[in-house]
């Protein structure tokens, strides 16, 4: 599972911290769903790493919800037992990370007196700007909890945790939106999610996704 230590490329994840990013979603379709947000990232550099229900809220026909958020990583944590898709990870704890600033990209993972927790520590080798380094110590228990990164408060990605790993994750996330049976926090399999549109934030910081009558997505600038 471990990512390498080597030099990652300090794209758009460090140049937009700070900045606040808003997506409409409008449910003009003729039956109630669920409306999620999720995260997606190709090079993320953790090996079965599953993308989570990141925002999700009810929608009934014709109703409209703002969603908002800042890239403001996170270390997070759940005791999942084993992950997989359906399983939900309810963050346990989140510590501030930023990819961007060497002594906040890295934390150590243990398991002490019977509980999870994270630690601050260095990880092994030498942390790079851009990767968030999680250390997970020699106690962590096989298969009882999963580790990961969260956005803006709320976990976007996580993965098996297991002893003596070292992982790296390189964020550079696409943001995505569906329709259907979600709820907040749980994994998915993304390749199984039929109703959804990607929603590029292309020299904007404010995007629109309807979705219409005939349970097709228009996505568009604000």
């Amino acid at each position: 599972m471990g990512g390498q230590f080597g030099a990652i490329a300090n794209r758009e994840v460090l140049q937009m911290t700070g900045t606040t990013y808003t997506l409409t979603v409008v449910n003009n379709s003729s039956h109630f769903a669920d409306f999620c947000v999720y995260q997606r990232s190709p090079d993320l550099g953790v090996r079965d790493a599953l993308s989570l229900a990141w925002l999700a809220v009810p929608l009934w026909p014709t109703t409209v919800e703002v969603f908002t958020w800042q890239i403001d990583y996170s270390f997070v944590w759940s005791q999942t037992g084993v992950l997989k898709p359906g399983v939900r990870f309810g963050a346990s704890q989140a510590w501030p990370a930023d990819p961007g600033d060497t002594n906040a990209n890295q934390v150590l993972f243990d398991y002490q007196q019977g509980a999870f927790t994270f630690q601050p520590g260095a990880a092994a080798g030498t942390p790079q700007r851009g990767g968030l380094y999680v250390r997970e110590l020699a106690d962590i228990p096989a298969d009882t909890a999963s580790v990961g990164i969260g956005m803006s408060g709320s976990g976007t990605f996580a993965v098996q945790a297991q002893p003596n790993e070292n992982l790296v994750f390189t964020p550079h996330p696409t943001y995505w939106v569906a329709a259907g049976t979600f709820e907040q926090g749980v994994a998915l399999d993304v390749e199984e999610i039929s109703n959804t549109a990607q929603v590029p934030f292309d020299s904007t910081f404010a995007m629109t996704a309807v979705l219409d009558a005939r349970n097709n997505w228009t996505v568009r600038a604000s």
